[in-house]
């Protein structure tokens, strides 16, 4: 079909819910399409126009308005030739020419890295989107187009976009509920990475279609007749999963391919919901239901807006059966999401949920990219809230909460305000009192218990799981960071300069701006922060700044050791090999983008990096030392019933916290319970020990040194 042709066949379509204005006026877009990309081709030799056609007609078969068919027409129209935004305002007014600036600015620049490239191009998409929503709809149009002509690509460049496409335009497209645009941009990006298993997979389903055709068709007479007797009308159809999924089912779950198609599923769609409820439990009467498989997403919808019930039932011959129940319009939205919204305008309730929770998505987008400290940083925290698999919690209020499979109580404090999480110090889980690392089950009501001048902590990171929670708190220790950086690298510096019989204190002003303005410093601080951060060598810094010549012997670092207060912050970590506490003899390793790194005299791994001395750094435990740190005990028991529950408590009486447990068998008759316990110092270890070596049925307590 040519040019003219299509766009006589798209008048058609929009003919059908457009007035003969609005019409109009995207034919006129297309005109203007035409003459502003004359002489222009694709790769695949057509005009250029078919493109923006193309990716209009893409939006008409969803409905949506015509300002955003004018926009698709015209979206490459101010990057292309050079035809400015003010021009396309006079011609089809100012929201469109928004709209088609939106699009523009999502187009590609220069950037040092391809993942620089990417994630700069999903910010600007986020700010694009929260001018106007309708800007991403465009641009997934836009792609699927591209994607459906991928073939005439070179291989590389077809494999990049194609990764890209399924990284993030499908997580964004089922993000927005656009389920029927997200399966066709995962098969074509899944044909295109992986071509053969595409077809072979594609070859084996066709084959199995064969063999399932007369037991479908079966199971869907019998489910139609059973609705009909009982005066329901519905529409049931038989449901095929798309490549990638049974790919992806494939390769997670480790089932073979025949495994996942022994599941047959169908849809039953209905006039209201009030007969959704009803079909259910005619379906129950019909085929005997699996526990536990039954979820209600018309009473708690998912993130993305998503409305149906979904239930599993044993089938004839134990054949299992998935079946999804819901109305026409949660159909609509489920197949085209926030594009539905347009098709329902404002008097659907459905409709402007979708639409509610797509903005309240974007807009959550745009706080996290405000506190990311770079592009890479953003797309990483984006790319976790874009594959939620979700759970359901409850406020003290009744409030329902929509958070990913894992999430902690950290997440849902977050969830709430972002002061609340800052400031969470406990959780109470169902009215009971638990650690604020729990992973949430659905069905949970959660109270966050706050305090006045709490802040956030590092070892949160190892158990908050949305993006929102990890931004906060990233950035939130970053600021922490940055003094605490700036204090453990002026200790660094003096100790170094020490050696050379000098300190900061006694270099002159002039001198140290000098040296920062050498070494392209903004300040003392930007220096000082580079050598906590392991960056720069304290050494070699006092060498540079007093002028001393690199090879003149300095005097024994260890004459000036650094005391370690437990107070240092993110700047200093306690290495886990060894996990040194206070009463140990310790040494330091200045690591890149680490800092130092606390490690116990005698460390294996420490004796490996003395090769680079001059990353060393002498440590001592100061006299006032604060905090809890980890130490690992092996005890050795009699292997009897209740041994670990009988320890566990003897440790808790003590008030020691557990951080980590597990049992090894050593033969018949004893077993290995290796611990990890938070300890003050070596005398309050010693403590513990002896506890422990006086309770009955333990033989030997040792501490694991490595």
């Amino acid at each position: 079909m040519n040019a003219v042709q299509s766009i006589d066949a798209l008048t058609r379509t929009l003919h059908t819910y457009l007035t003969p204005e609005q019409s109009s006026s995207v034919k006129r877009a297309y005109y203007f399409a035409e003459q502003a990309h004359f002489g222009q081709l694709r790769r695949s030799g057509e005009p250029y126009v078919t493109h923006p056609l193309a990716v209009a007609g893409i939006l008409a078969d969803m409905h949506m308005d015509h300002q955003s068919l004018i926009a698709a027409m015209l979206h490459d129209v101010i990057e292309d030739t050079g035809i400015p935004k003010s021009a396309i305002g006079e011609q089809f007014g100012a929201a469109v020419a928004e709209l088609v600036d939106g699009v523009s600015k999502l187009t590609q620049m220069e950037f040092e890295s391809l993942e620089e490239k990417q994630a700069e191009n999903f910010q600007k998409m986020a700010l694009a989107m929260a001018r106007d929503i309708r800007v991403i709809l465009v641009k997934l149009a836009d792609r699927l187009h591209n994607m459906r002509t991928l073939g005439v690509l070179q291989t590389s460049k077809a494999k990049r976009i194609a990764r890209e496409t399924l990284e993030i335009y499908a997580p964004i497209a089922m993000r927005l509920g656009m389920n029927n645009v997200r399966m066709e941009f995962e098969d074509l990006g899944f044909s295109a990475l992986h071509p053969m298993r595409a077809r072979r997979i594609e070859a084996a389903r066709r084959n199995a279609r064969g063999h399932r055709k007369e037991l479908v068709e079966k199971i869907r007479q019998q489910i139609g007749a059973t609705l009909l007797q009982e005066g329901h009308e519905a529409e049931v159809v038989g449901r095929e999963k798309h490549l990638y999924s049974i790919y992806k089912k494939m390769k997670s779950k480790r089932k073979s391919f025949s495994e996942i198609m022994d599941i047959y599923a169908f849809r039953i769609i209905v006039d209201s919901v009030d007969t959704c409820y009803r079909v259910l439990g005619c379906v129950h009467s019909l085929y005997k239901p699996v526990p536990g498989e039954f979820k209600d997403y018309i009473a708690i919808p998912k993130a993305n807006g998503y409305q149906s019930l979904h239930t599993v039932l044993m089938g004839m011959h134990g054949v299992p059966i998935e079946i999804q129940i819901r109305t026409r319009e949660m159909e609509d939205m489920a197949n085209n999401g926030i594009a539905a919204h347009w098709l329902y305008k404002s008097d659907s309730q459905t409709s402007n949920g979708s639409h509610a929770r797509a903005r309240e998505w974007v807009q959550g987008l745009l706080e996290m990219q405000q506190r990311a400290g770079n592009s890479l940083e953003f797309i990483e925290s984006v790319k976790i809230d874009l594959f939620p698999d979700e759970i359901y919690v409850f406020s003290p209020k009744g409030r329902i909460m929509e958070l990913p499979r894992g999430a902690t109580a950290v997440d849902f404090a977050y969830a709430v305000h972002t002061d609340v999480g800052n400031s969470c110090v406990a959780c109470r889980i169902n009215r009971r009192l638990a650690p604020l690392s729990e992973p949430l089950q659905s069905g949970q009501t959660v109270e966050i218990l706050t305090a006045q001048g709490a802040s956030p902590n590092p070892s949160w990171f190892n158990y908050a799981v949305t993006a929102k929670a990890r931004t906060n708190i990233r950035h939130f220790l970053k600021n922490q960071t940055r003094d605490d950086s700036v204090a453990l690298g002026r200790r660094l510096l003096d100790r170094a300069l020490a050696t050379l019989d000098s300190s900061l204190e006694t270099i002159p002003e002039d001198e140290q701006q000098a040296f920062l303005e050498e070494h392209q410093y903004a300040s003392l601080d930007r220096l000082l922060e580079d050598i906590a951060r392991g960056n720069r060598l304290p050494a070699i810094t006092a060498q540079q700044m007093l002028g001393v010549a690199g090879d003149e012997q300095l005097e024994p670092q260890h004459n000036h050791p650094v005391a370690i207060r437990g107070t240092e912050g993110f700047m200093l970590t306690y290495a886990k090999c060894c996990h040194p506490i206070p009463g140990d003899p310790i040494e330091g390793y200045l690591s890149s983008e680490k800092g130092v790194v606390v490690h116990r005299e005698r460390c294996h791994n420490l004796n490996e990096m003395r090769e680079n001395s001059e990353r060393l750094v002498a440590l001592r435990w100061d006299d006032q030392v604060e905090g809890e740190y980890a130490v690992d005990l092996r005890i050795e028991v009699e292997n009897r019933r209740g041994m670990i529950a009988v320890i566990a408590t003897r440790i808790n009486a003590m008030g020691v916290n557990i951080e980590k447990i597990t049992t090894e068998d050593k033969d018949y008759q004893f077993t290995y319970v290796d611990l990890e316990l938070l300890v003050q110092n070596r005398v309050h270890l010693a403590r513990i020990m002896k506890r422990l070596r006086s309770t009955n049925s333990v033989r030997k307590v040792t501490r694991v040194k490595n």
